[in-house]
């Protein structure tokens, strides 16, 4: 294992060890559906939305609520974040990830946002083969917080607001095609109540048949935006089989999130996704995830409702109570009238 990353074979042969599995048992259901060949993601121009052209304008908007209608997922170029400001970013986390393990658990970086493996898992079918950091964005701008790391928190003060601002530019013409207001979803979500993700995947010895990179979820959020590297591994859930992303260096990927699958009533899809793991190179990926504050209730946008009214902390709650429990998330399926 290469010194900087964190003793994930360990942890994984201990789970198949204490479980008791065979390696028949280890089949997951998950993994068992069929694998169709990498594909295009619905490909979304937002230069569109700031053309003369009306029609341009409306087409660009209508391409992105069927794609979060159809697919859940879709990539946008054009989006306002410069090159230099994603490779400044990608820098910083790569060097941030090379820290020897042993550091990246003690140095107290933002309050120890550190994660790696999955500590609840009690399967191997449970367990990420990964590592990250998950940053509340209310502490960035905490200097004394970063320590020997300020290259980063100036990488992450660009690059969490320019994030935040296509995600609510996307958010908002989704909430506006199910009737809310233009500022509905600037008033749920600010940088406050947001989070982002810095994700590793190292080499994993063992095949991608057999370990997650991350096991198959759905995001909680509202909206998440993915900038990845050109490795691959992204995989989602479309008409029954795992579809293979391909990487686009030029785009970001969105997705749908559970709150606005329940929001929108089921009119935008919350997609199931895994990353499979890689046998020869790592992968790097930022994730921003748009959420609302923990006490705002998620209702359905018209009648009749398919979920009751909950919060988002209540929502978040009941995800944390099913992984302790039975290992994985439930999901919304739990909060169904």
């Amino acid at each position: 294992m290469i010194h900087s990353n964190p003793p994930l074979m360990h942890h994984y042969g201990a789970l198949v060890r204490n479980s008791g599995e065979t390696k028949q048992a280890k089949s997951f259901n998950h993994q068992n559906y069929p694998v169709v060949d990498a594909c295009d993601l619905p490909l979304i121009d937002l230069g569109g939305l700031k053309s003369c052209n009306e029609r341009e304008r409306k087409a660009c908007t209508a391409a992105i609520c069927k794609a979060a209608s159809e697919w859940g997922f879709f990539q946008v170029v054009n989006h306002g974040i410069s090159h230099d400001l994603l490779r400044k970013m990608r820098d910083e986390q790569v060097k941030l990830f090379e820290v020897p393990f042993e550091k990246k658990i003690t140095c107290g970086l933002l309050n120890n946002p550190y994660r790696w493996g999955t500590p609840t898992a009690t399967r191997s079918n449970h367990f990420s083969w990964s590592e990250a950091f998950h940053i509340p964005l209310t502490m960035i701008s905490e200097a004394a917080s970063w320590g020997e790391f300020s290259s980063l928190r100036e990488a992450i003060n660009e690059f969490a607001p320019a994030m935040l601002e296509v995600s609510r530019l996307l958010a908002s013409i989704l909430a506006q095609n199910l009737g809310y207001p233009k500022d509905a979803i600037e008033k749920l979500c600010d940088a406050g109540t947001c989070f982002l993700r810095l994700n590793h995947y190292p080499c994993c010895p063992k095949s991608k048949e057999e370990i997650f990179g991350l096991v198959p979820h759905t995001d909680s959020d509202f909206l998440t935006i993915l900038y990845q590297d050109e490795v691959g591994g992204l995989q989602l859930m479309k008409d029954s089989k795992w579809v293979a992303v391909k990487p686009n260096p030029d785009a970001l990927i969105v997705n749908i999130g559970d709150l606005f699958q329940a929001w929108s009533n089921d009119e935008y899809k919350s997609v199931e996704h895994k990353v499979v793991a890689n046998e020869k190179t790592g992968r790097y990926s930022v994730a921003y995830f748009l959420c609302p504050s923990y006490n705002t209730v998620i209702n359905s946008c018209k009648g009749p409702s398919v979920y009751r009214k909950f919060t988002f902390g209540e929502y978040r709650h009941q995800i944390q109570e099913d992984v302790k429990k039975i290992g994985h998330k439930i999901g919304l399926s739990r909060f169904q009238l």
